[in-house]
Order: structure tokens, then C-alpha cells, then sequence
């Protein structure tokens, strides 16, 4: 691969110019010509939300963020990025924002495919740590933070140039390859590793998280004993399998009254829930809140957001 083309402190003006740019003076999510690729802009802090990541990295140009993984806490912020290979149960929130120095970054959806060609042709970096998780946070360097950086610039052009992005996103999906993390990329998308076996079940668990789960069944579904299942499953994602099924479903109910303006007992019975009561204890332990309060203050959250400019 080619030297990097800017330095690093250049690097990190051009990218924070480049999502200036592409967003408004308030808080939002801009999407980008390229596939999977959004900018991002927020001008306030705020509390750490429950939700999942599907596989991404997002790269922070100024600011902080929060993003807690089972009991462990990624402040990551300025020159990092937060690494996510596998649909990811998360709390995060933004730490450092304000209107005169908004939190800036940008995030692009990893293509697992393009992982698993990768990882056939690039030998291992280093060895697999006995226990991981299937996201961390770490520092970019040079050669990842140049290729972010003639993405960006590409995604301002007046017309696309779809041989360019593709070569840029192969570049990308390399540099993270051979990066830190790059070994538990290579084993959630390995087939016949353990780590994707895990990455199969989540996939399973996404398509069908409305039914009853037994785990013996869902880790013979991918050849696993039960035993090594829920340690590799719990390893990698913080949860149980029936934890994970329960974020899953409590993640859709509240979509579902959010934007679909289904009542308490309707999302409840639409998500899998046989009682109510049940389901209001859950969503209440996960969200701080009952659903009601919940969806109410996130709906005036969103209006105020709409309503202000920064």
C-alpha cells in the first residue's frame, strides 16, 4: 500500500471540514452519496440510550463519546474510532458538544462480505485473545485515517465515481483488517470459527427474536455444544442468548410505538410478550423509564430538535 498522502494533523482539519460541510448547523445524521456512509453532527450532551450497532466503524474528529459494552465503559473521542463487528448491544451517549464546538464523525456500515474475501487473502496479524468482545474502540492510524479521508472527499464530489469508492472502501475494510481489532474481524467472519458461529446465531436471533427460544436448539442450530455456546455467545456480545432476544425485542417495541404509534399492549403482544405486565417491568429496567413516559419524551425530544436552530 502507498504512503500516507496527508499528515495526521491535516488529516483530522480536512475530515472535520469535510462533515462541516455535509451537515447543518443542528444536531443530526446526514447520509452521503456512498453507500453506508453518514456524517454526523451533534451540538448538546446527553444520557447513555440503550441500543445496537450492526457492524460499523465510526471515526470521531472532535468531541467525545460514551459507548458502554456490558460493564465496561469506550470513552473515545478526538484521532479514535469505535469498532463494531457483529450486531452489538450498547449504551452510548455524547460527552463533549456544544453549539460553538459541535461533536463531529462520521460512520460507515462495514460489509461483512467483503471481510470474509479479505480475510482469505490476508494472512493473520497476531493471535486471537482467549476472550474478546465483538466491539472496542481504538486509536486511527495514518494510513486508516488518509483512506477516511479521500472517502470523505469523494463523497463531496459534484458526480460520484464508483471505481474510486470501491477502492477506497476495499482500503478501508483492509486497514481494519490488519489493524488492532482485525482479528476478531477475521473470526466473526470466518466460516467454521467460532466467532462465526456466534455471528450465525445473532443473525438467527435477529430473523426470528419474536419466538421462543430454547438455546440447546438455537446452539445445535450452529453445531455448537451448549456449554462452549453461551460462553462464546456471552463473550462476544456482553448478553445471554435470552438477554440478547430480550434487547432485541424491547428495541423493536419501542420503534414500533415511536414511529408506528402502536399502544403499550399492541407492541408488547407484536414482539413476542404474553403479558403486559412483563413487558412494561422489562422496558422500564432497560429504558429508565415506562414505555408511555418514554416514548413521550422522546417524541418532544425529537420536535425540539426539529424546532431549534443552532
Amino acid at each position: 500500500m502507498a504512503k500516507a498522502r496527508v499528515d495526521m494533523d491535516n488529516g483530522w482539519s480536512i475530515l472535520k471540514d469535510a462533515i462541516l460541510r455535509g451537515t447543518s448547523s443542528r444536531s443530526e445524521t446526514q447520509p452521503t452519496p456512498i453507500r453506508g456512509l453518514l456524517f454526523h453532527r451533534q451540538v448538546s450532551n446527553a444520557d447513555p440510550k440503550p441500543h445496537f450497532f450492526e457492524p460499523v466503524v465510526i471515526v470521531v474528529a472532535q468531541g467525545t463519546k460514551l459507548v458502554r459494552i456490558g460493564g465496561e465503559e469506550h470513552h473515545y473521542g478526538e484521532k479514535s474510532c469505535f469498532v463494531c463487528g457483529v450486531d452489538m448491544p450498547v449504551a452510548s451517549c455524547v460527552m463533549e458538544a456544544s453549539p460553538e464546538k459541535p461533536y463531529l464523525s462520521l460512520s460507515l456500515s462495514l460489509d461483512t462480505g467483503l471481510i470474509a474475501a479479505l480475510a482469505s487473502r490476508v494472512p493473520p496479524s497476531g493471535r486471537l485473545p482467549l476472550s474478546f468482545r465483538g466491539a472496542t474502540a481504538q486509536k486511527v492510524e495514518a494510513d486508516l485515517l488518509d483512506a477516511f479521508v479521500r472517502l470523505a472527499e469523494a463523497a463531496q464530489q459534484p458526480q460520484p465515481v464508483p471505481v474510486l469508492e470501491e477502492l477506497l472502501m476495499r482500503e478501508i475494510h483492509y486497514r481494519l483488517l490488519v489493524g488492532p481489532f482485525g482479528g476478531i474481524l477475521r473470526t466473526l467472519n470466518t466460516f467454521g470459527s467460532q466467532g462465526h458461529q456466534i455471528t450465525r446465531a445473532i443473525a438467527w436471533l435477529r430473523e426470528n427474536y419474536r419466538k421462543p427460544l430454547a438455546v440447546e436448539e438455537l446452539a445445535g442450530r450452529v453445531n455448537m455444544a451448549p456449554s462452549t455456546f453461551h460462553k462464546y455467545f456471552k463473550g462476544i456480545t456482553t448478553l445471554s442468548p435470552l438477554q440478547y432476544q430480550k434487547r432485541l425485542r424491547l428495541g423493536e417495541a419501542q420503534r414500533l410505538m415511536l414511529s408506528q404509534g402502536y399502544d403499550v399492549t399492541q407492541a408488547a403482544l407484536s414482539v413476542g410478550y404474553e403479558s403486559a405486565t412483563q413487558f412494561i417491568r422489562e422496558y422500564k429496567r432497560l429504558f429508565g423509564e415506562p414505555p408511555k413516559r418514554n416514548i413521550k419524551n422522546l417524541k418532544e425530544t425529537f420536535n425540539d430538535r426539529l424546532g431549534t436552530v443552532m
